[in-house]
C-alpha cells in the first residue's frame, strides 16, 4: 500500500476526489501541484474548510435508499419495506431464507482504502483525528478554530456511533495515523465507545456555542443543537434493550442510563427549541421544505438538482414510470406498515374497530397514511396535474412497471415527468435529506420520559405530534389513552415511531435497539390489486368521451360498492416464494466484523456467536 504524498497530503486529496465525484468541482482551489501542499494548511481556512466538506461528503449519511450496495443497504432490512422481501442479502439479515449473511456485510471496511462512501471507516475517522490534532497548532484565531472542531468532533462520534450500534464495539483510534501504517489495537467495549461517542459530542458542543451558520452557506453544518440531538440519541442506544437487556444477569437492567438518556434528551429538546426548530405545521412538507424554511430539520445532508452538483435518485425510485420513474421496491410498503397506521382518531386498525373497514383500508386513517402511501385510485397531482389519480392495479392502461403502492414522502408532486431523470450528475428534485428531525428529537424525549416513570411527560411530547400528523382527539385523547402504563406506551411510541418515521431508515434500528427483531411473525409481503375482468375492467379504461378521460377517473374510492364493483376483494398477496417466517436470531444484534476488516489485525476478535467469535459486546 504505497504512497507517495505524506498523511495530510493524502487525505486532503481523498476529500477533494469525494467532493468532485459526489457533490461538486470546487474551481477556487483548483491545484496543480497537489505535492506542493503540507502541514500549513492549518494556517489556511479556505484550505481547512475544503477539507472539512469532503470530511461530511464522507460521513454525513445520504438518503437511507441512495446507496444500493450490499455493503451498504443491508441494514436498512426491515418489515416495512418489500425490498427486504425481494433482495438478497435484506432476506439474509430478516432471516426469511437460509443463513445469516451478516459477514458479508462490510459497513466498516470493504477495503484496506478507497475513496469511496464505506471502503474503510477508519479513513474517515482518520480525517477527523487530523484535524482535530493539527487545527489547534495553526495560526487561525481562537473562534475560527472552535467553529471547524466541533464540527470534526461531531463527525468523529458520528461515525463511531453508527459502527458501535452495528457492531457493539469497534477499535478506538483517536490520535493521526499514517495510512500506510495503520495501526489497530483490539475491539474496546460497547460502553468506551458510548463514552468516547458523548465525550466527542460535548466538545462539539462546548467549540459550537454561540456559532450561527448563513443558510446560504451553511446548509447541512452541524450545529451545538444539532450535537446534542446526536448526543440524546447515543445515550438512548446506550440505555436500550440491545445494550442494556432486561435478562443478563451480569448486567441489570439500569435505571441510570435511562435516567442519563432522559437529562440528555431534555437538554437536546431545550436547546433545539431556542434555535427555533419546531414541528412544521403540515406533515407532508417536511422533506419539501429547505433551508430556515425547515425548521423540523436539525441534521441534514444538503443536496441540489443543479448546480453544484449533489444529486440524488429517490425521486425516481419513488415516482411511477408513468412519470418518468424507475420504482423500486424499497417504497413499497408491507402489510405490516399498512396495519401500523391507526384510524383518524388514533385508536388501532383492525377488525374489533367499527370504523375500520378492510377493502377501504385506506379510509379514515391516521392522515400520515395519504401523506406517504400511494394506493389505488388514490390522487396525486405528479407533474402537476391536478387531480391526477395513481393507478396500482395489475395490467393499468397507461400505467407499466406497476407496483402495488408508492412511496409520495421524498416526490416534488410539481416536478415535470422529464425532469426527473439524471443526466451528467444532475436532476431529480435535489431534496436534502435529513437525518434528525425535530420529531426525532421529541420521541427520543417522550421515551426516555416515559421509561423513568412520567408518563404524563411522554404523552404530552407524543400528543403535540399527533396532533401535527392531523389526528383528531376523539374519545381517546388522540388514542393515548389507551396506554395506561409504561409498557402500554413504550409499545405505542414504537408504532409511532414507525409511522412517523416511515421510510426515513430508522425502522430497522429501532427494531434492534429494542430487541424487537426476533418477535416480528409471518413474512413480507403486500397486497395486489386486480380488475375484474369483463364489462368491468372494459369500463374503467374506457374513455368517456364528454369528459376526455377514463371512466375509472370519476370514480369515488371510498365508497365500497365502487371499490367491489370493479377489484376483487379480498385483495391478493404478494409475497417471494422462496422466503420464509422471520428468523432472527438473539446474536444477529450485533454485527460480525467482516474478512477484510478482521485481517488487516491479529489483535480483533470476532463476534461472540459468530465462527470462531469471542468478543461479547455487553461486556464492560
Amino acid at each position: 500500500m504505497k504512497r507517495h504524498f505524506n498523511y495530510i497530503i493524502a487525505l486532503l486529496m481523498a476529500s477533494s476526489t469525494v467532493l468532485m465525484t459526489q457533490s461538486c468541482k470546487d474551481d477556487f482551489f483548483e491545484l496543480v501541484d497537489h505535492g506542493g501542499l503540507d502541514a500549513r494548511i492549518w494556517d489556511n481556512e479556505g484550505a481547512i474548510e475544503f477539507y472539512l466538506a469532503g470530511t461530511y461528503a464522507m460521513i454525513m449519511p445520504t438518503h437511507p435508499h441512495e446507496i444500493t450496495t450490499n455493503d451498504m443497504q443491508m441494514h436498512y432490512a426491515s418489515d416495512e419495506n418489500y425490498f427486504s422481501g425481494t433482495n438478497g442479502p435484506s432476506k439474509k439479515v430478516l432471516g426469511l431464507s437460509g443463513e445469516i449473511m451478516l459477514n458479508d456485510v462490510k459497513y466498516i471496511a470493504s477495503k484496506y482504502q478507497g475513496t469511496n462512501v464505506g471502503d474503510n471507516r477508519y479513513f474517515d475517522i482518520a480525517r477527523c483525528n487530523n484535524a482535530i490534532a493539527y487545527i489547534p497548532t495553526g495560526t487561525l484565531t481562537t473562534d475560527v478554530k472552535k467553529k471547524f472542531l466541533g464540527q470534526f468532533y461531531a463527525l468523529r462520534a458520528m461515525v463511531y456511533f453508527e459502527l458501535t450500534r452495528l457492531y457493539g464495539g469497534v477499535p478506538l483510534v483517536l490520535e493521526p495515523q499514517n495510512p500506510d501504517n495503520l495501526k489497530l489495537e483490539g475491539r474496546a467495549s460497547a460502553k468506551a465507545c458510548f463514552g468516547q461517542i458523548v465525550n466527542d459530542l460535548d466538545s462539539a458542543m462546548v467549540n459550537l456555542d454561540g456559532v450561527l451558520w448563513d443558510d446560504a452557506t451553511g446548509r447541512g453544518k452541524i450545529t451545538k443543537a444539532a450535537a446534542a440531538a446526536l448526543k440524546a440519541k447515543a445515550l438512548l442506544y446506550w440505555a436500550s434493550p440491545q445494550f442494556n437487556p432486561t435478562d443478563n444477569p451480569t448486567h441489570p437492567y439500569e435505571a441510570q442510563r435511562w435516567e442519563t438518556a432522559l437529562q440528555a434528551s431534555k437538554e437536546a429538546y431545550e436547546l433545539c427549541k431556542t434555535a427555533g426548530h419546531a414541528l412544521l405545521p403540515n406533515y407532508n412538507e417536511i422533506f419539501l421544505k429547505e433551508g430556515i424554511a425547515n425548521t423540523e430539520a436539525v441534521i441534514v445532508r444538503s443536496y441540489s438538482a443543479t448546480s453544484p452538483k449533489r444529486f440524488t435518485v429517490v425521486e425516481r425510485a419513488s415516482r411511477p414510470a408513468s412519470e418518468g420513474g424507475s420504482p423500486a421496491d424499497y417504497y413499497v410498503p408491507t402489510t405490516l406498515l399498512l396495519g401500523a397506521y391507526p384510524m383518524q382518531d388514533g385508536t388501532p386498525a383492525n377488525s374489533s374497530n367499527t370504523s375500520y373497514d378492510d377493502a377501504l383500508f385506506w379510509k379514515n386513517r391516521d392522515p400520515r397514511f395519504k401523506h406517504t402511501i400511494v394506493y389505488n385510485g388514490a390522487e396525486w397531482p405528479l407533474s402537476g396535474k391536478s387531480g391526477r389519480k395513481q393507478w396500482n392495479y395489475s395490467n393499468a392502461e397507461d400505467e407499466f412497471s406497476i407496483k402495488s403502492f408508492y412511496c409520495k414522502k421524498f416526490v416534488n408532486p410539481a416536478l415535470s415527468s422529464a425532469a426527473v431523470g439524471i443526466a451528467n450528475d444532475m436532476g431529480g428534485n435535489g431534496m436534502d435529506w435529513i437525518e434528525i428531525r425535530f420529531a426525532e428529537v421529541m420521541l427520543n424525549y417522550a421515551e426516555s420520559a416515559n421509561e423513568t416513570g412520567n408518563l404524563s411527560l411522554a404523552k404530552e411530547l407524543v400528543r403535540s405530534i399527533r396532533q401535527r400528523a392531523g389526528i383528531a382527539q376523539g374519545n381517546f385523547d388522540y388514542g393515548l389513552s389507551l396506554a395506561s402504563n409504561k409498557e402500554q406506551m413504550r409499545d405505542l411510541m414504537m408504532n409511532e415511531r414507525q409511522i412517523e418515521f416511515a421510510f426515513e431508515g430508522k425502522r430497522y434500528h429501532d427494531l434492534r435497539r429494542t430487541r424487537r427483531m426476533h418477535t416480528l411473525q409471518g413474512t413480507i409481503q403486500t397486497y395486489l390489486f386486480e380488475a375484474k375482468s369483463g364489462a368491468a375492467k372494459t369500463y374503467l379504461e374506457s374513455v368517456n368521451a364528454a369528459a376526455g378521460i377514463r371512466h375509472r377517473e370519476s370514480l369515488d374510492m371510498n365508497n365500497r360498492d365502487t371499490v367491489l364493483t370493479y377489484f376483487k376483494y379480498p385483495y391478493n398477496l404478494r409475497a417471494e416464494s422462496s422466503n420464509g417466517a422471520f428468523a432472527f436470531r438473539d446474536y444477529y444484534y450485533f454485527y460480525p466484523l467482516p474478512n477484510t476488516f478482521m485481517n488487516s489485525s491479529p489483535l480483533l476478535e470476532q463476534t461472540i456467536g459468530y465462527e470462531g467469535g469471542t468478543f461479547d459486546p455487553l461486556n464492560d
